[in-house]
């Protein structure tokens, strides 16, 4: 089936994660990837003031169930592999309170795409059920809280 996207309609442009989701194989890594500049941008917000941290997570979540319901319906496509903006706010939630360091990213990275790519329950029952814009973000978000819960784990049993 052929999906035609349009990277100049600013809504599409946002669910296709500013084009990575466009990338292959794997969009669903190639959005995750491009989450990373923004979390290190936030990053240096999040140290003065984790409410700002939290005001742009709950912006980019309901921006998101807009961008990727609406993208998702003018394609046809429920969930299509480039709507990568989920991808997107599940990294950044996985990385809430954590320094933006480069075992911290990577851990952060792998346990997020672990979380989102194997989806265990509660994860699979709601991407099966739920719909819409909300749907194709709630997998995604509640992989972003496993894997935070897990990399928080680690920081506290192991890293520490």
């Amino acid at each position: 089936m052929n999906v035609e996207f349009k990277l100049s309609n600013p809504v599409h442009f946002l669910a296709l994660g500013f084009g990575s989701g466009l990338i292959k194989p794997a969009p669903g890594t190639w959005g995750t990837l491009s989450a990373i500049p923004l979390y290190l941008l936030l990053a240096s917000v999040i140290s003065t003031s984790g409410a700002i941290y939290f005001a742009v997570l709950l912006l980019a979540f309901c921006l998101g169930v807009y961008v990727c319901g609406k993208t998702a319906s003018d394609v046809g496509v429920h969930d299509h592999g480039a709507i990568v903006w989920d991808e997107i706010v599940g990294f950044l939630i996985t990385m809430v309170w954590f320094e933006p360091t480069l075992i911290n990213i990577i851990i952060g990275f792998a346990l997020f795409r672990l979380f989102d790519i194997v989806k265990p329950w509660p994860i699979k029952l709601l991407d099966k059920h739920v719909h819409g814009g909300f749907g194709i973000m709630i997998d995604d978000v509640l992989a972003g809280v496993f894997a935070w819960v897990l990399l928080y784990a680690l920081h506290y049993f192991v890293l520490s």
